[in-house]
């Protein structure tokens, strides 16, 4: 492209540099780029092509700049664009500023017509995957779950048919799904997708990492020959390494805190979701308990999977009446309690735990509930 004389082509390959720095969070150079490509659009020749790409480096320079903390200028860039595209994608990125800035209502106008777009105009798949998140986030904020929860899941279509190209997009659209479930208290949910996002968030740090470490093992390859020739520029070759070197480094290292740090914040909320989940899951299987009912051990073994595994280890004999019976203890359930919920007489509960010390070789002096506390805590 150094020698082209296509205005057009130089500014789309800006274009695509820009959003790959901003892919890689160096909003300096993303910016850097797409106004390169402002500048040899300008210079380009009209075409339809052209007239496409125009807004296109308006909603970019919107998006570089919004990261920033450019507000006003991401807004102007965000408008400029939608003005000149009126498509489902400019109106949704509108939407996106709006609601990246907490202004619901604004957000709500560009949403309907984003959706209207999407239906009255043919739409790609990546782009319908943005709007449909887009709509899920909108929902999400005004607090209408049955509406989030339909656009965001509607993305996770599409998301099968896009992950090769625009997989990028998808971890937005779990974190909205991990916290609409944590709002409809569905923790299970809540936590497989919030589980989800770190696992895309994490794979898309690394593929990060990678870039800029390849990024610069090119560039100190292609000024080793060169300082062959060149004896006399060897140390400049060695200072702009180390400037590479020191740069990326920083880089490396700002990017290792932030994801720890994220880590941190997510493992707490992920721990959270998933005491949110034992707490319910307990709470359903002491109800079920109480009532008798016959699906109480299958539940109970969902809430300890390893517990009734342990126990017919120590003996393989014991019945599904004795493990249920294990299960109640393990709930420290006291003695008139199982005798009240399994409508037995209180003497009859003494004489089956004495039998379960047996069974299990429990010494006489260690409390039965210390015993069945310790196993699959």
């Amino acid at each position: 492209m150094k020698n082209s004389e296509n205005g057009f082509h130089k500014a789309a390959f800006y274009d695509d540099y820009s959003q790959y720095y901003s892919h890689l969070k160096l909003y300096d150079k993303a910016i850097e780029c797409n106004t390169k490509a402002f500048l040899f659009l300008k210079q380009a020749k009209d075409s339809e092509l052209k007239k496409k790409l125009l807004p296109r480096l308006y909603i970019n320079k919107g998006i570089h700049s919004v990261f920033k903390g450019w507000y006003g200028t991401s807004l102007k860039c965000f408008l400029k664009g939608n003005e000149l595209e009126d498509s489902a994608y400019s109106n949704c990125m509108v939407a996106q500023y709006y609601l990246f800035r907490h202004q619901p209502d604004s957000a709500g106008i560009y949403i309907a017509k984003s959706e209207e777009k999407m239906f009255s105009q043919k739409t790609s798949d990546a782009e319908s995957l943005w709007v449909y998140y887009t709509m899920g986030y909108y929902y999400n904020e005004i607090n209408n779950n049955d509406q989030a929860e339909k656009a965001l899941k509607k993305a996770l279509e599409i998301n099968i048919k896009t992950r090769r190209t625009y997989s990028s997009h998808i971890n937005n659209v779990y974190k909205s799904l991990a916290e609409l479930y944590k709002k409809k208290d569905d923790g299970g949910k809540a936590y497989h997708y919030l589980k989800k996002y770190m696992e895309e968030e994490g794979r898309l740090d690394v593929a990060r990492l990678n870039t800029m470490n390849k990024a610069t093992e090119n560039f100190i390859s292609e000024l080793k020959p060169e300082s062959d020739w060149h004896r006399n520029d060897l140390p400049l070759t060695i200072a702009l390494s180390i400037t590479v070197l020191t740069i990326s480094g920083i880089y490396v290292k700002k990017t290792i805190q932030t994801q720890r740090l994220k880590k941190k914040v997510l493992k707490e909320e992920t721990e959270e979701l998933k005491n949110h989940v034992k707490i319910k899951m307990l709470k359903e299987v002491i109800e079920l308990a109480q009532k008798n009912d016959s699906s109480f051990l299958m539940k109970f073994k969902e809430l300890y999977p390893d517990f009734i595994s342990t126990l017919l280890k120590i003996n393989p004999d014991l019945e599904n009446s004795e493990l249920a019976f294990c299960a109640m203890l393990k709930l420290n359930f006291s003695s008139k309690e199982i005798a009240d919920y399994t409508f037995v007489q209180h003497r009859s509960v003494q004489q089956k735990k004495y039998r379960i010390r047996k069974r299990l070789n429990i010494p006489g002096e260690e409390d039965i509930y210390d015993f069945f506390g310790r196993i699959s805590q």
